[in-house]
């Protein structure tokens, strides 16, 4: 499968370079995979705007969400995530959410509790 076919939501998007999340964003643009970042910062990251997550917007084709919220926060947003319809979902250490999960599994979505940094690295993106 090509890169850019498997487009990556990144859920708590940051323009602060420490973040994590600022680190899956640049690893993804290195690696050629194209991405969407959500987040309540605003700015832009590698040539792409941090999308408004409360705002809920309209996305088409997302192969991976990837997270980066702490759980308390990701339950506002959980049916609007599995709405997108992802073929999987990455709960990247500190969001694991057994609730969230067990919803994603039940819709047919793949479920893994993984590193994005270290899947990316390893080639098992």
């Amino acid at each position: 499968m090509n890169n850019e076919k498997k487009l990556t939501a990144i859920i708590g998007a940051s323009t602060r370079p420490g973040r994590y999340a600022y680190l899956a964003a640049q690893m993804l643009a290195e690696n050629k995979y194209d991405f969407i970042p959500l987040g309540i910062s605003e700015g832009e990251i590698f040539g792409k705007k941090i999308e408004d997550i409360r705002k809920r917007p309209e996305l088409q084709n997302i192969h991976t969400i990837t997270m980066y919220i702490s759980p308390p926060r990701q339950g506002e947003y959980m049916a609007y995530l599995l709405g997108l319809n992802p073929q999987r979902i990455i709960f990247n250490p500190g969001t694991e959410n057994p609730e969230f999960e067990a919803a994603a599994i039940k819709r047919g979505i793949n479920v893994e509790v993984a590193c994005t940094l270290v899947l990316l690295r390893t080639k098992q993106y």
